[in-house]
């Protein structure tokens, strides 16, 4: 569950007074993922929670994403999670490729993987084609927008022809999801696709 978006809640995984909440939205997760066919399901951490301590807030989001990845197993789906900057989101729990590896590791689950966002991850960390070619085990989804502006590739600092390339190169076979804000219109926009070499 992403909680009250209207409010600026962002996910409520790492929120130790809302498991039950959480809980209950797995349940429905998988109830709509049936419905639509879906295969895979990301889960957001959330802002970290204000009143509780790094250790706590850290082994609630562990021990829910053990508790949906098993769930999520069980009916064929997969566990994504996904680490978001802390400038368009301020406070956000899950923010670096290094914490969520971490995270992982502690969940110990087959069924927990990456859901890497270019955009995000440029933000916060840079070195993306390395990233992705060290840890392409377990990223099992990847986003993109341009940084600075978060609008379609071509648009900002990011090599995108160069990353698309190095996807194919190193055997990346998910989907990448189109995760901007058109600079423009969405239309005038797409041209990005053939600039980049990507239809």
């Amino acid at each position: 569950p992403a909680g009250d978006w209207a409010k600026g809640e962002r996910g409520i995984a790492c929120h130790p007074d809302r498991v039950e909440e959480f809980r209950a939205g797995v349940d429905k997760a998988i109830a709509y993922a049936q419905v639509l066919g879906n295969t895979q399901i990301n889960c957001l951490a959330g802002i970290r929670p204000q009143g509780y301590d790094c250790a706590t807030v850290e082994q609630t989001f562990v021990e829910n994403l053990k508790f949906a990845a098993e769930k999520l197993q069980a009916a064929g789906i997969k566990l994504v999670m996904e680490m978001i900057n802390t400038r368009d989101i301020p406070g956000f729990y899950l923010n670096t490729t290094k914490q969520a590896l971490a995270i992982r590791d502690k969940v110990a689950s087959s069924n927990l993987f990456l859901q890497y966002d270019i955009y995000h991850m440029q933000v916060m960390e840079g070195d993306l084609a390395r990233t992705v070619e060290a840890n392409l085990a377990v990223i099992n989804h990847v986003q993109l927008a341009d940084n600075p502006g978060r609008n379609e590739p071509g648009t900002g600092e990011i090599n995108y022809r160069f990353l698309f390339e190095h996807l194919d190169r190193i055997g990346y076979q998910g989907w990448i999801g189109c995760e901007y804000k058109p600079a423009t219109t969405t239309a005038a926009g797409l041209g990005w696709m053939k600039a980049h070499n990507a239809i």
